[in-house]
């Protein structure tokens, strides 16, 4: 799914007007017919009150149609405009004109005037301004989005909250309505899925309204949201005489002393993901404990009892043997790690062999600079945004991160997944995929552990390196969704969610 700017879906909503044949205001009926499904089946028509406010434009022509629609469902519906010296659109019009040719009463709140009390039990739909919003709202209109915010109602947005940029930094201090819902029509907006709009989105839904298809698909973007149906197309059916050969050999560096929690956690994922033949090299010391957690994993040990110094075989480096290279959970930043990751980058270049990098291999890349010119090209990096910004430069704001992460996929080739509640994939071309499943229970150490295992295990199956970057990230965050249902988001742990990939990739199926 395309994640278009303000000026993009503007430009769509005409070409549907002029290529379908449907008039402006019949469009905004679909919108509001799709918003008024989505409201009714998530709040009672007996015991809560609605309170709908509508600003001048095309969002408060949508709330004004969705206001009638409520009354025809018997819901206690509350319908105010505010006032504002602008003229209101053609299609707010023509909706507040049916409202009044129904006797229906429609209360203007004049700049002078209070907001109706709200107990907890009522909800507020908020229809004030739009995506096509690009400057900060001031005055009166600023008041009443204080007001709201205020109220212990509960808020639902008209497509986006009022305030709120679909695809740019909101200015400083700017009044945006803090929603509890914004259901939004046909594509989210980029804004949706940055952290730092959390406070004003809530929980948000994409609502089809039928826009004109073939000019979505000839807008150009960078952004995508990857939906379930894309997911799972992705999926490689096995073949009936497959055998373990066919689904790659990995070699999985993991752990240190009192970090062998990390190795045991990436090795069990990648063998839950499918891995034909996985062997894990740890420290002496956690030769036993790796042998007894996962007896289905073939374990080397390094010449150190306590880190990882070198991956050799009768003084030779051994990647001739496998096929795709995890490194990174729990191996610290020893110097004489330092010099086997050094190593072991030049080796895996010179090979063409792609390589997983996470934690503290990419620790050690950001305290030394030169080695990401030593990235194997479609490499893939799991970074979190702190450790992300070590790599480049602190962001500025969410956006900016953004761009750092596209500078950088580009510049080094490779496939960056930023982790969090809606991982970003960015791309050596520059795209940007935003993942579609995952909850806060996730935030609990060793699940970024996991996704390195997912992660290298589908590139050992022989699947690009897009397609296990955005593949092994929904798993794993529809793996965590699992966890959380049957256990709660609290008292789920990494290990729950490995527990739960098997009913992740039957739901791919």
């Amino acid at each position: 799914m395309k994640i278009l700017s303000a000026a993009q879906t503007h430009n769509i909503d005409a070409a549907t007007i002029q290529h379908t044949g449907i008039s402006s205001v019949d469009l905004m009926e679909r919108a509001a017919t799709a918003f008024i499904n989505e409201f009714t089946a998530t709040f009672q028509r007996a015991t809560q009150p609605v309170y709908i406010f509508c600003g001048p434009g095309n969002n408060g022509g949508d709330g004004l149609a969705i206001a009638r629609m409520l009354l025809d469902r018997q819901y206690e519906a509350h319908i105010f405009t505010v006032n504002s010296q602008e003229k209101g659109s053609a299609d707010f019009n023509a909706n507040l004109k049916r409202l009044q040719e129904r006797g229906q009463h429609v209360q203007n709140i004049e700049a002078s005037g209070t907001l109706p009390m709200m107990s907890q039990q009522s909800v507020v739909i908020d229809g004030l301004f739009g995506s096509g919003l690009s400057r900060k709202i001031e005055g009166f209109f600023a008041q009443i989005i204080t007001q709201i915010n205020h109220s212990k109602a509960t808020v639902v947005a008209i497509d986006i909250p009022s305030g709120l940029y679909a695809d740019k930094l909101v200015e400083e201090d700017a009044p945006i309505i803090q929603a509890d819902y914004t259901f939004t029509f046909q594509m989210p907006k980029l804004a949706f899925l940055l952290p730092q709009n959390e406070p004003f989105v809530g929980e948000w839904k994409v609502l089809d309204i039928g826009l004109y298809q073939p000019a979505i698909e000839a807008a150009a973007t960078d952004y995508y949201y990857a939906e379930p149906a894309m997911v799972k197309a992705m999926r490689k059916k096995r073949k009936l005489f497959s055998n373990k050969g066919n689904y790659g050999k990995v070699i999985m560096i993991a752990g240190s002393y009192g970090k062998m929690g990390a190795s045991v956690i990436c090795a069990k994922a990648c063998l839950k993901s499918g891995v034909g033949l996985l062997t894990v090299h740890v420290p002496e010391c956690g030769y036993e404990i790796m042998q007894i957690a996962n007896p289905e994993a073939m374990t080397t040990t390094d010449q150190d009892h306590f880190i990882f110094t070198a991956l050799a075989q009768e003084g030779r480096t051994a990647l001739d043997k496998y096929d795709v290279v995890g490194i990174g959970p729990g191996i610290g930043t020893d110097e004489k790690t330092v010099q086997a990751l050094k190593e072991l980058l030049k080796e895996a270049k010179k090979r063409n062999m792609r390589m997983v990098l996470d934690a503290d291999a990419l620790n050690i890349c950001s305290k030394h600079p030169a080695l990401l010119e030593n990235l194997p090209e479609n490499s893939i990096l799991t970074p979190h945004p702190k450790e992300f910004e070590r790599l480049t430069e602190k962001a500025s704001n969410d956006f900016h991160r953004l761009e750092l992460l596209q500078q950088f996929t580009k510049k080094h080739k490779v496939y960056v997944t930023l982790k969090g509640s809606r991982t970003a994939i960015g791309t050596p071309d520059g795209k940007i995929y935003f993942n579609s499943t995952g909850n806060p229970g996730m935030a609990t150490g060793g699940t970024g552990d996991a996704l390195t295992g997912v992660i290298t295990a589908l590139i050992a199956q022989q699947y690009g390196s897009g397609e296990a970057a955005m593949l092994g990230v929904y798993l794993h965050g529809l793996a965590g969704d699992l966890a959380a249902d049957a256990l709660s988001q609290e008292a789920m742990t990494a290990t729950d969610l490995i527990d739960h990939l098997g009913k992740a990739f039957k739901n791919l199926a």
